[in-house]
């Protein structure tokens, strides 16, 4: 069937078209900004940066390359989160210091990166706060880093604790505002509160699981309600940014911010699939971020995917579909994994395809996941090993969760008691908030299982 287009229309696609491309053109990083100003923000400081690969501006140059080349602007240090400032070493692997992005191993050694001569920091070996010594010569510490919107993930723990230790030296410190991949309208998830609360490295502050916050504005909730003694802060906001956005609406392609979170949908799938990793499910996570390929020949990548042996992948992925997660679709999967306690050992699951715009609390399908699982494997012990359960615990920032489940409560009923918590939040976030809410119409979104959804 031939299809027509009248003048009317094509001129209608072209100024559509055009006007994707000029708020995407539109779009401006923080550090693109603070480039646009001159640097002058920086001027005749001398300037530590906490970075990794992630840091960068929106042609892709690294951070600590434009302040390196930028007149007036001394950089002095780079310090790096976990996975380190080259972003090479694996999840939860300390780094003591660097050179070539290899973990050197030799505890209170500084490294200096030989391309730039920079001396090297780990924030993410023998201290997780940078120390007086670290913060030798310098005047303010700027913050570079893409974050992935989830309490958990523990870059955000960093900021808190270089803003505390800027305040007790008196240093200035700036966030380059990056932006949230999952959007600022998505926020979902444990907020836990009372006796059975947790805190630890990935569940440092009272927030839920899923924040809605840039970096920029989660830096102004830290240092106002946080901190002790809020230190001096300074935030350079994006450009062209809205809370209705997601990194996709941006037009910018994705660095990898480590090993497993290499594009930008495994951000939403460390949110939807993270808990499984705690439960001797397989996620799809690995050490060194490489993907997993199906017994159909199918690549996934991390947090694609949540899978365990002798498991109906058909019915588990008819069970999932039936909870009503719009915009989210769930297909079967089979691999045999290359390595570990299951090698060549047949895993059954679901793939899971999330739509970056959809409605649906991602965060729950950890646990609808986790009954029907329970369900299917009735004789499957999900918190035998001590040591996920305690991660399990420390993911959701409680130990609540984890007993509700053993208590026989239905994943509905444990959903249900994140609700308060996340209205709350909304409500306080509020004075934190630089950008404004898009003017634009909601999208609409596939419902579940729409063969638009591509996994």
């Amino acid at each position: 069937m031939k299809v027509r287009i009248g003048f009317l229309g094509l001129f209608a696609f072209l100024s559509f078209t055009q006007a994707q491309e000029t708020n995407v053109s539109s779009f401006r990083l923080g550090i693109d900004v603070l480039a646009e100003r001159g640097f002058r923000d920086l001027k005749g400081k001398r300037v530590g940066l906490v970075t990794n690969p992630s840091g960068v501006d929106g042609r892709g140059v690294p951070t600590w390359r434009r302040l390196r080349e930028a007149e007036g602007v001394n950089l002095v240090a780079l310090y790096g989160p976990e996975h380190g400032v080259f972003g090479k070493v694996g999840a939860g692997d300390k780094v003591s210091g660097e050179r070539h992005g290899e973990d050197r191993n030799r505890d209170g050694k500084i490294g200096k990166d030989e391309e730039t001569g920079i001396k090297v920091f780990s924030l993410y070996g023998d201290t997780r706060k940078p120390t007086p010594k670290m913060l030798d010569g310098v005047d303010v510490l700027v913050y570079d880093l893409q974050d992935v919107g989830c309490r958990s993930y523990t870059y955000i723990s960093t900021l808190g604790l270089v803003m505390e230790a800027a305040q007790e030296r008196g240093i200035e410190v700036m966030v380059l505002d990056r932006p949230n991949p999952l959007g600022s309208f998505r926020v979902e998830g444990p907020r836990p509160q009372g006796e059975l609360v947790i805190p630890s490295f990935i569940g440092q502050y009272d927030i839920p699981y899923v924040y809605g916050l840039t970096i920029g504005e989660l830096g102004k909730w830290i240092n106002e309600v946080h901190l002790k003694k809020p230190c001096r802060l300074s935030v350079i906001p994006m450009k062209g940014w809205t809370q209705r956005m997601t990194w996709e609406d941006t037009g910018l392609k994705w660095v990898a911010t480590s090993p497993n979170i290499p594009i930008t949908r495994c951000a939403r799938g460390y949110v939807a699939t993270g808990f499984f990793g705690e439960l001797g499910v397989s996620n799809g996570a690995n050490p060194t971020g490489v993907p997993t390929t199906g017994l159909d020949g199918t690549v996934v990548q991390p947090f694609d995917i949540f899978a365990l042996e002798n498991v109906d992948a058909e019915e588990l992925c008819r069970k999932m579909t039936e909870w009503g997660f719009n915009g989210v679709k769930f297909t079967p999967f089979r691999f045999k994994p290359p390595t570990g306690k299951y090698r060549s050992v047949v895993m059954a699951g679901a793939r899971v395809a999330i739509d970056p715009h959809s409605p649906a609390n991602i965060t729950a399908i950890n646990m609808a996941g986790l009954e029907i699982l329970k369900k299917l494997l009735p004789k499957k012990r999900f918190f035998a090993d001590a040591e996920n359960m305690v991660m399990f615990d420390k993911l959701n920032r409680s130990r609540q969760t984890r007993k509700m489940v053993e208590a026989g409560a239905t994943a509905r009923q444990i959903v249900a008691t994140w609700d308060l918590g996340v209205a709350k939040w909304r409500e306080e976030r509020k004075p934190y908030l630089i950008y404004p809410e898009s003017s634009e119409p909601k999208r609409k979104v596939p419902a579940t299982g729409s063969a638009r959804l591509k996994p």
